[in-house]
């Protein structure tokens, strides 16, 4: 073997023993989780369940720093600038995927910037009306919207979050004129929806949850293929608008280049935290369902969500310049 060989497997062999100990003794220090969408919503919500009980088990601190903007691009943005040792992280939806098809530049690249570590939460939306409108039921709300078409309302977290991207698929599929009306945050979304400034929201179930049980809110259909456990009597929109199924996923990242061992270490803690039932049984309450994945799993389910969302977002004419 001639010596240059030899050096070369040498300095690969450092490396790997160096990433190896930073993955035994990570984390030394306190963890800064960005969540990239205000307080109150899904995302902060699941990523404040699952992280606390990540720092439960290491020992360590896992602080949330909530940094809303621009449909979570600017916290990502953030994150992609961060050193890739750990000790950064983000939680973001699948709205990390739909603005890469949105946004004509943005200041990282989605799909090289960060690694995916796992997702840990599966999202089930919840069509839901202020007690004013008049309509029990899907076919009601789209035979009001076929008779006042552009009057009604619906709340989203802004250009490309799951409320737009789902109501604007069921609008297509159902044939009807609805109005989008843009908050910052799926949480303002939802409590602009109580209030009625708006008329409807398709949300994921836990932004609207206080407000079913308070009935400030009605609950029409879920936006899942099959009824949901805890709204066994709530019929699913794919009910009355055949094919319509729409779910989402929170997902867990950290700056790409951030070593091996140190994901894989993550990776392993959060399918701990996912299964424990406290976080399991926390999660599901809200019809939040516990998701896990490898590392591989997630970077191979995350390039078919690439794909499927460059057909959502067209259909529903997202465009950010």
């Amino acid at each position: 073997m001639s010596r240059v060989r030899s050096l070369g497997t040498l300095a690969a062999f450092i490396v790997l023993a160096c990433g190896a100990a930073w993955g035994q003794s990570y984390p030394t220090k306190p963890v800064r989780v960005i969540i990239v969408f205000p307080p109150g919503g899904a995302t902060d919500i699941v990523g404040r369940i699952v992280f606390q009980k990540v720092g439960e088990q290491l020992g360590h601190q896992f602080i949330i720093d909530n940094r809303p903007g621009a449909s979570g691009t600017l916290g990502a943005s953030i994150v992609a600038k961060s050193p890739p040792d750990g000790y950064t992280l983000m939680v973001y939806s699948t709205t990390l995927i739909a603005n890469a098809h949105m946004y004509k530049k943005l200041p990282y690249d989605t799909m090289k910037d960060f690694i995916g570590l796992s997702p840990v939460a599966q999202l089930i939306g919840m069509l839901a009306v202020h007690p004013s409108m008049p309509v029990r039921g899907i076919k009601d709300l789209v035979a009001l919207a076929k008779k006042r078409p552009g009057e009604i309302s619906y709340g989203t977290a802004g250009v490309g979050a799951f409320q737009h991207l789902a109501t604007s698929l069921f609008a297509n599929m159902a044939d009807i004129d609805i109005v989008y009306v843009p908050y910052k945050g799926g949480g303002p979304a939802s409590i602009g929806t109580a209030a009625g400034e708006v008329q409807m929201i398709l949300t994921p179930v836990s932004e609207v949850l206080p407000h079913l049980k308070a009935k400030r809110l009605r609950p029409i259909a879920v936006s899942s293929e099959k009824r949901t456990a805890q709204f066994p009597d709530t019929p699913t929109i794919g009910e009355t608008v055949k094919g319509y199924e729409f779910t989402s996923w929170m997902g867990t990242f950290a700056p790409a280049g951030t070593p091996r061992a140190i994901a894989e270490k993550l990776n392993a803690e959060l399918k701990k935290a996912v299964a424990d039932p406290a976080v399991a049984s926390n999660l599901s309450s809200q019809s939040l369902l516990p998701m896990h994945m490898t590392l591989d799993e997630f970077a191979k389910q995350m390039r078919v969500e690439y794909d499927r969302y460059a057909h959502i977002v067209k259909i529903s004419g997202a465009r950010i310049e």
